[in-house]
């Protein structure tokens, strides 16, 4: 008997698909996309994690790149660069051209509200005087990998070095030199010096300025200082006058001087030359003189009477002894003689 035209139980061989075993069922769950495509996912994900490695370096900024914490490039410049990416090599950019701040002596909002020690900001002198100073400390970072990894707290290495060298500077002056000349000086001294010491620290800082905010006495003696401070600028403002004052006469005396021995000078070669004039006239009439006295004579005596004459009060006597008075009269007529008898 044969088995081919024997259908199964419950089935219907006239019904069957002839493409059934062909096809998945429906509900069957088709594997994810990376069991079917894991190299090409493995590619991708290689790709991305290297161009994670790009960076870029803004113009004010500078980087430091570091390979298992251990620093391969200690200065990068502005731009685009490569490195190895995360975990491999490390990209930490820094602001080289941001100036930071530090504060020495306390914040005055901190010294208001009472947070401060106002002992940090006391500072001895050479006179063995206590001021309260308050600096402003400026600076940048010079060398970004130094900057990172030599000094776990930057700024307090910088404030040591800057106070140690402002309290040599102050000890090194008298309270009032501290408080009124002396500080442009002090802060340009303060800030060479720190320098070396942050120099010999190898810290990576650039100090861009020291500047003194505050340099005040104690409040016990604040108004001691003032008076002290009252009178020495009363003293100043008084040598500044004296200074003017002979600013104004010390040329016009000298002026005065130099006319005076020009004139003389005038004077003397004027007085010079009538001597040699009349030694000259002399020395001619003499010589006339020698050829004819009685006639030289006559002639000095009329001209010397000239000379005289004018500048004296004459009276006339007639031969026979009359003066006539009227004459001395002034603006009076002469009288009129008498009549002859």
């Amino acid at each position: 008997m044969s088995l081919t035209g024997v259908a199964k139980p419950g089935t219907h061989p006239e019904h069957e698909h002839p493409h059934a075993h062909e096809h998945p069922h429906p509900h069957e769950r088709r594997p994810p996309i990376w069991r079917r495509h894991p190299r090409r996912i493995a590619g991708a994900l290689l790709l991305l994690w290297l161009l994670s490695g790009v960076y870029i370096v803004p113009a004010d900024q500078q980087a430091v790149v570091t390979r298992f914490g251990k620093v391969v490039e200690p200065r990068v410049m502005p731009g685009i660069h490569i490195a190895w990416p995360w975990p491999l090599e490390r990209v930490t950019k820094l602001k080289v051209q941001q100036l930071q701040r530090l504060i020495i002596g306390g914040d005055i909002s901190d010294g208001i509200l009472g947070r401060t020690d106002p002992r940090i900001s006391q500072f001895l002198t050479g006179d063995q005087n206590l001021i309260h100073m308050r600096v402003v400390v400026q600076y940048s970072v010079g060398e970004p990998a130094q900057y990172l990894f030599r000094a776990e707290n930057v700024s307090k290495a910088v404030g040591a070095a800057v106070e140690a060298e402002l309290a040599h500077r102050v000890a090194n002056r008298g309270v009032d030199a501290v408080l009124t000349t002396e500080k442009a000086a002090i802060q340009e001294e303060v800030r060479a010096a720190a320098q070396k010491i942050i120099d010999a620290y190898g810290i990576g800082v650039l100090l861009a300025s020291v500047n003194i905010e505050s340099a005040q006495p104690p409040p016990e003696a604040a108004d001691a200082f003032r008076d002290v401070a009252g009178a020495r600028a009363d003293a100043a403002r008084i040598v500044n006058e004296a200074h003017g004052y002979a600013n104004d006469v010390i040329p016009r005396a000298r002026g005065e001087a130099q006319r005076l021995l020009a004139e003389a000078e005038a004077y003397r070669r004027r007085k010079i030359n009538e001597a040699l004039g009349d030694a000259s006239r002399f020395s001619q009439v003499a010589r006339e003189y020698q050829r004819a006295r009685q006639i030289t004579g006559r002639r000095l005596y009329l001209e010397t009477m000239e000379k005289i004459l004018p500048r004296i009060r004459k009276l006339v006597v007639d031969k026979s002894g009359n003066l006539d008075l009227t004459i001395i009269r002034k603006g009076a007529p002469p009288a009129k003689p008498p009549p002859k008898q």
